[in-house]
């Protein structure tokens, strides 16, 4: 995020706390798409990420007047999405269901990870392909954007995990793109 949109967010944030009821339009309007997608991410179902967006905003709008940083409001928002969503799973599902889909790490280790994706198609695709850990890493990265210190905020784990967790994530899912590619090529 840029600092211009940091402040932007902690103007934001100020005139919610404020009671501005445009502030608040405001900020439903800027967040709504990208958590909605970002939350998408974590369920299979097409009707519950709008029922985890709805206890999301309530949460939010309940915690905005404790945010310690406005300007890192982006990082709250996913931050309570995350938790919001896993909270829905774990009451559906137990943790080894969640993670079965898991794949091996070893199995792609030769894979280069510098490449680059054109078609969001068959990026989404390829998201919907990887294990929850590795979908949800790259979905903050590279379509929400934020920084590898922020990513570690909302996920709750170290720099060099995100790091690590990220380079994997982008070697399988450059594996699973060429393995459709080649199917349908």
């Amino acid at each position: 995020m840029t600092e211009k949109e940091a402040i932007y967010c902690g103007l934001l944030v100020l005139r919610c706390r404020r009671g501005q009821g445009e502030a608040l339009e405001e900020l439903v309007q800027k967040w709504e798409k990208p958590l909605l997608y970002y939350i998408r991410r974590h369920v299979d179902d097409e009707h519950e990420p709008v029922q985890i967006l709805q206890r999301t905003w309530v949460k939010v709008l309940q915690g905005l007047r404790n945010l310690r940083e406005p300007r890192r409001l982006a990082a709250w928002l996913y931050s309570i999405a995350r938790k919001t969503a896993l909270s829905r799973l774990r009451a559906r599902y137990s943790e080894q269901v969640l993670f079965e889909n898991n794949i091996a790490i070893e199995d792609y280790c030769d894979a280069d990870a510098g490449a680059i994706f054109d078609d969001a198609e068959q990026i989404h695709y390829g998201l919907n392909k990887l294990s929850l850990i590795h979908r949800e890493i790259l979905t903050l990265f590279f379509l929400q954007d934020l920084s590898l210190e922020e990513i570690a905020g909302v996920l709750e784990i170290p720099v060099g995990t995100v790091k690590s967790r990220l380079h994997h994530a982008k070697r399988m899912l450059k594996t699973v793109l060429e393995q459709e590619e080649s199917s349908h090529g």
